[in-house]
């Protein structure tokens, strides 16, 4: 029987502390680290603390970002705390402007003017009252004069003192008057500053929107809880970028990896352990199938051209590519622009799971809500690398200094743009494609314009012939290469004769020059070394067989 009361009292006080009124409390979270991924997205992990009372109560946890994913948002809580419900709400407030500390200042130093003109106002009217008495008092002198016995040389001296005395006077009249004037200025610009900064601080005063976490939970104990909020959100992302700098005394290279990291989620990140993942979870992961594969007749281009002529179709000329995250474009400045901790590898733990990687930055950072990209240092490697000249000249009239790193693979990189830095001299940009099957990445480092190449076609060697119902045209050309250069260089030239597809068409090649040829692209490839000022020829000629009745185009 006594069980059974105990029980009954045990459920109705329960009971009881269901039906109270809930208790609502308002704490801001505190975004503790961010996962951001390759391209777009993030995962943001925060902590909030709370004294939970006896009963049903509601917590509103702040400081969360707008647009969360809501099938990805995990609440942790102690056991002794039961979470009931929890909901995704919009907050907006009014932001609090701080005064800015530079008003006081101003505001101080106008006091001190202020407290200055009114001790020289209060001068210059005891000087001005002063010199009314005293010219009251000289008129009265020299009236009275003629009833006194007061001799021609008593009266001469007395005029001279009441003069002297009135135009000192006069003179310390002036002086105020002149420092007044001075302190109305300082007043009337100290009072301009004043409303200027009063009139920015207005302006800065704008209501924000952020995202909050409404939870209901229940505890039969008062307690101080902890709760972990974790979430994705697609308003943050990160893409790579590099820093190539080359020595070309030794041809040492180091590659500095770095993040282009931005974000629009509406909360500032302040003081953020980052990890930077080149995972990408916006990508859709089912497996591809194939489809049956459809041949269609051939359409020829003028029938195409009529199609396009009848309906009008408009043309749109392809735009430059530009790396967009989020609807914020990267524009990353030049290597003086960023400043990364030089030893910042010494904080990067590399994780590596089959799929991808994690860069762990055990450093805090500040990434603002602004769509901006913020640059963030990964590490810094120094790379093995070979570096030589290219040189096509029917292409291009330079040669490229070109590196060729090995065992680029070990670097988990990414497709990025890279700042080309040779000799501590900023040359321009390149573009690191790691999506590469071959065992060397080539990396383009920029022109060197001290290898002259020149490219020109013999006339006294080009010709052409008919004969039958054929005709045959040969074409030869020389290339002439020159190294300006102090130090010898390795350089590999390349050009290329045509090759047929055409029964019709025969092409051969009469000469090479001692050139690698490969014939299935017909490139010609040339691996020079060339001393400080050295000169070298090379020729090759091909000839071009067709029906003479037909047109070849493109044949030089």
């Amino acid at each position: 029987m006594k069980k059974l009361t105990l029980i009954i009292l045990s459920t109705i006080s329960w009971f009881q502390i269901l039906a109270t009124e809930k208790n609502i409390q308002t704490i801001k979270s505190e975004l503790q680290s961010a996962t951001v991924y390759y391209g777009y997205g993030a995962e943001l992990n925060h902590l909030a603390k709370a004294n939970l009372i006896i009963g049903i109560q509601q917590i509103i946890l702040n400081n969360i970002a707008l647009q969360p994913d809501m099938n990805t948002i995990q609440i942790g809580c102690p056991e002794n705390v039961v979470l009931m419900s929890y909901r995704f709400a919009a907050h907006t407030e009014t932001k609090t402007v701080q005064q800015n500390p530079l008003i006081k200042k101003v505001t101080d130093s106008l006091n001190d003017f202020q407290k200055q003109q009114a001790a020289i106002t209060n001068n210059q009217a005891t000087t001005e009252e002063i010199l009314n008495r005293t010219s009251k008092l000289i008129e009265a002198n020299l009236a009275n004069n003629p009833k006194k016995e007061i001799s021609s040389e008593e009266l001469i001296k007395l005029t001279e003192y009441y003069a002297a005395k009135y135009q000192m006077l006069k003179d310390k009249a002036y002086t105020f008057q002149i420092k007044k004037q001075e302190l109305d200025v300082k007043i009337n610009e100290l009072n301009r500053r004043i409303a200027e900064l009063n009139n920015l601080a207005i302006d800065n005063a704008k209501t924000i929107t952020t995202g909050q976490i409404i939870l209901d939970v229940m505890t039969q104990s008062a307690t101080n809880a902890e709760f972990n909020v974790s979430y994705f959100t697609t308003n943050a992302g990160w893409i790579p970028t590099y820093d190539l700098r080359v020595k070309s005394i030794d041809n040492s290279m180091k590659l500095s990896y770095k993040a282009a990291v931005s974000q629009t989620t509406g909360i500032d990140w302040k003081n953020v352990k980052l990890s930077l993942s080149t995972s990408n979870p916006n990508q859709v992961n089912k497996i591809p199938i194939l489809n049956p594969w459809f041949l269609n007749l051939y359409v020829p281009v003028l029938y195409n051209k009529m199609i396009e002529t009848t309906t009008d179709f408009k043309k749109i000329p392809l735009a430059k590519q530009a790396i967009v995250s989020n609807g914020a474009s990267y524009e990353i400045k030049n290597d003086e622009d960023v400043s990364v901790a030089a030893n910042v590898a010494a904080y990067t733990t590399l994780n590596e799971s089959k799929l991808f990687i994690n860069f762990d930055i055990d450093l805090p950072y500040d990434i603002p809500s602004d769509g901006k990209a913020y640059s963030v240092g990964i590490k810094d490697e120094q790379v093995r690398e070979d570096c030589k000249h290219y040189a096509i000249p029917k292409l291009d009239s330079d040669a490229f200094l070109v590196a060729e790193i090995s065992d680029w693979e070990k670097l988990n990189l990414l497709p990025g743009e890279a700042n080309i830095i040779l000799d501590n001299v900023y040359i321009g940009k390149s573009f690191i494609d790691p999506n590469s099957t071959v065992d060397t990445l080539t990396m383009s480092l920029g022109r060197d314009k001290r290898i002259a190449v020149k490219r020109t076609l013999v006339k006294e060697l080009t010709k052409s012939k008919i004969k039958g119902d054929n005709k045959s045209e040969t074409f030869t050309y020389e290339i002439s290469i020159r190294n300006n250069k102090k130090q010898p260089v390795e350089i590999i030239l390349k050009d290329q004769y045509p090759l047929s597809n055409v029964k019709e068409v025969e092409i051969t090649l009469d000469e090479k020059s001692n050139a690698e040829v490969n014939a299935e692209t017909g490139i010609l490839t040339y691996k020079l070394k060339l001393d400080a000022g050295e000169n070298k020829k090379y020729r090759f000629s091909y000839t071009v067989k067709y029906p003479r009745d037909k047109v070849i185009q493109n044949l030089r």
